[in-house]
């Protein structure tokens, strides 16, 4: 599979610093909240050929998530 392609962590918390805790990354073990916002940013980056990262902003909520960006997530190809 592409894991050794994904070098970056999954996402992290957002609040009155851009980056801080929890970080989606695999060892930690944090519980998540309601309340809670967060950068949902994954990314591959296949050496030699490209790369690509998306990114969406969510807040956890007492059902789940709910996703804060407007932008359409369906594969556009140019």
């Amino acid at each position: 599979g592409y894991g050794p392609a994904f070098l970056h962590r999954t996402g992290h918390g957002i609040g009155l610093d851009g980056h801080e805790e929890p970080y989606l990354v695999a060892g930690n073990d944090r519980a998540l909240e309601a309340g809670m916002a967060f950068s949902i940013e994954p990314g591959i980056y296949l050496a030699g050929r490209h790369g690509a990262r998306i990114e969406d902003i969510v807040v956890c909520t007492t059902d789940g998530v709910q996703r804060l960006n407007t932008t359409p997530t369906e594969l556009i190809a140019l």
